[in-house]
């Protein structure tokens, strides 16, 4: 059972693409001939889901803006509220930024021999990483990709950006041979505080290598074309392509590998789980409670394609005949009930109005060199909106939900839906037509 989350927060509303917005004044929505096909996790072709034509909405963006990003940053006081030389002196300027690589030398009765590396990178012996030099990788080494951000323990996309930088692996490999490594653990700047320092940790087999297809961890220095802003956690930040934010720590200093196979993430010690990927799931827009008689009504909001891909969002409109009944996590209230297909926003016509200047497809991971398309749509671990457009109601009590359908056809909130692995639950608006 999942708790369906109400919506008594329409003043609220995060920085979204509500691109349907401006189709409440009109009777229809144009559809596309939908002829693009995705691909399952069995690698057989999938019915794509129904498409909107083009983008309704000219004036929000594909990708988020810096500035629009909604802010779950840590710290007292956060780092990038420090300026002059407190900045400087934390390590936060492009000139002062430095990278340390190191290893655990810790043992006890399950690490039986401390990591090793030929090479420790440090700013006490000078070879600590700048970000001149992570610049020099990345010319030769650097990726691309859109993804999503979003917290583990928050309901909503916290924004969707390009971001740009250099795998994880071509750094570590700048630190010579490896023994008895597995695992590497980071974090950044946090007050020079241990009580407020978090950190997050991958295997060595997930920072080493990548499947042909998916996308590597990576350092980041971009973000939509331009360094990443300070509140965006630059200059440097880990991404994490399929994870959520907590793996993605802001501005990065320190990396170390060591032998404990034991996943030390502050949110591992914080009781959640910390392998958890990107779910699929789908999130409803703020709506008015009260909607007018003989009118259209719109519903729209972001999906996400997580680990699992996305074959479709769909709808449920349930009449109330009374008097509204408590929001419980008794699903019962929709089993048996017949859900409606939504529609998606379909791939920009043209991406090169989409993508920052002087970035072509083909330089971005998920795109195919040849045509310049995304491989699928949606584009994995990223999202884009929907909507679903309602003919004029009949006055009287309504509940509204939406939820997401994988390719494997599990609907959300399956086939994870404990929340420790992050929060899926399936959404409801309450209105009144009056």
């Amino acid at each position: 059972m999942t708790l369906s989350r109400s919506n008594n927060d329409f003043d609220e509303a995060i920085s979204r693409r509500d691109f349907v917005n401006t189709a409440m004044t009109s009777a229809t929505v144009a559809l596309s001939a939908a002829s693009l096909l995705s691909q399952s996790a069995n690698g057989q072709p999938q019915e794509s889901p129904m498409v909107l034509e083009g983008n309704l909405d000219r004036n929000k963006p594909y990708l988020t803006p810096a500035g629009e990003f909604r802010d779950v940053s840590r710290g007292t006081p956060k780092p990038f509220t420090l300026q002059g030389d407190a900045l400087r002196d934390a390590r936060l300027t492009a000139e002062t930024w430095r990278l340390e690589v190191t290893a655990d030398e810790t043992v006890d009765d399950v690490v039986k021999q401390p990591a090793k590396i030929a090479q420790p990178l440090t700013i006490a012996d000078g070879t600590a990483i700048t970000l001149e030099r992570l610049h020099e990788l990345g010319r030769e080494h650097g990726v691309k990709f859109i993804k999503a951000m979003q917290c583990l323990n928050i309901p909503t996309p916290l924004g969707q950006g390009l971001w740009e930088g250099v795998p994880l692996r071509e750094v570590l490999k700048l630190c010579g041979p490896l023994r008895d490594v597995r695992r590497i653990a980071y974090w950044g700047f946090h007050n020079n505080e241990p009580q407020q320092m978090f950190r997050s940790s991958l295997s060595f087999t997930q920072a080493m290598e990548t499947p042909p297809g998916e996308l590597p961890p990576f350092l980041a220095y971009k973000l939509n074309g331009e360094p990443i802003p300070l509140e965006r956690g630059g200059p440097v930040r880990m991404v994490i392509p399929w994870a959520h934010g907590f793996k993605s720590i802001k501005w990065l200093q320190q990396i170390v590998l060591t032998n404990d196979y034991r996943a030390n993430d502050t949110y591992a010690q914080q009781n959640n789980d910390p392998e958890s990927h990107l779910k699929t799931a789908a999130y409803i827009d703020p709506f008015p409670k009260v909607v007018d008689a003989g009118k259209p009504v719109v519903f729209s909001g972001l999906v996400i394609s997580g680990l699992s891909g996305l074959k479709r969002v769909e709808y449920w409109l349930h009449h109330v005949e009374s008097e509204m009944p408590p929001v419980t996590d008794d699903e019962s209230t929709w089993e048996g009930a017949k859900w409606s297909p939504c529609e998606l926003e379909a791939p920009p016509r043209d991406w090169l109005s989409v993508l920052p200047q002087g970035t072509a497809p083909r330089d971005v991971l998920g795109f195919d060199a040849a045509t310049g398309q995304s491989v699928t749509w949606p584009m994995r671990y990223s999202m884009v909106s929907w909507s679903a457009q309602l003919p004029p109601l009949p006055i009287g009590k309504y509940e509204f939900r939406a939820r997401a359908v994988d390719l494997n056809d599990y609907a959300q909130p399956d086939p994870r839906r404990v929340a420790k692995s992050g929060r899926n639950e399936v959404e409801v608006r309450r209105f009144e037509v009056k």
